[in-house]
């Protein structure tokens, strides 16, 4: 058993592998920022496509004024479009992962929160995921791969 505060690695039960891990343990970060972040930018090109973005949050919440559910659709697009191509790139990794998992939030606690968990009855299951994802991101930042990384800050 290791003593308590250890943060070693454990020993490999194949000690061979060990130059592979070491090579690929940083490229790991990299794959969960792409992935992640590639689902919020396809979520905001939707929202270009989709005019009606606007009118689906108006039928939400009826007593919103028509000029709001334009300003939330923008700032949801820019969370989405910029923010995920930022995350992915690794500029500015922390602010907009923590913008996006505020987002999921959101989402998961007040929009599809009343359905339940299951995504197949529109529940929040998947943003729920999404937005730990994006909270974890946001307190590791880019990584050893990120563009943050190579001009040396972090928003």
């Amino acid at each position: 058993m290791a003593a308590e505060g250890n943060h070693a690695e454990p020993r490999l039960l194949i000690p061979a592998l060990k130059p592979l891990y070491t090579w690929t343990v940083p490229l790991s970060w990299l794959v969960v920022r792409v992935g992640v972040a590639s689902q919020l930018v396809l979520a905001g090109w939707d929202k270009i496509g989709r005019a009606r973005a606007p009118a689906e949050l108006m039928k939400k919440f009826p007593d919103m004024p028509p000029e709001t559910g334009y300003r939330i659709t923008f700032v949801l697009l820019l969370i989405e479009l910029v923010g995920g191509s930022c995350i992915i790139l690794g500029l500015f990794t922390r602010f907009f992962a923590a913008a996006a998992a505020i987002e999921m939030a959101v989402l998961t606690f007040y929009i599809y929160g009343p359905n339940g968990y299951a995504w197949r009855h529109d529940g929040y299951q998947f943003v729920l995921m999404w937005g730990l994802m994006l909270f974890a991101i946001a307190l590791r930042g880019g990584g050893p791969f990120s563009l943050d990384r190579l001009i040396g800050r972090e928003l």
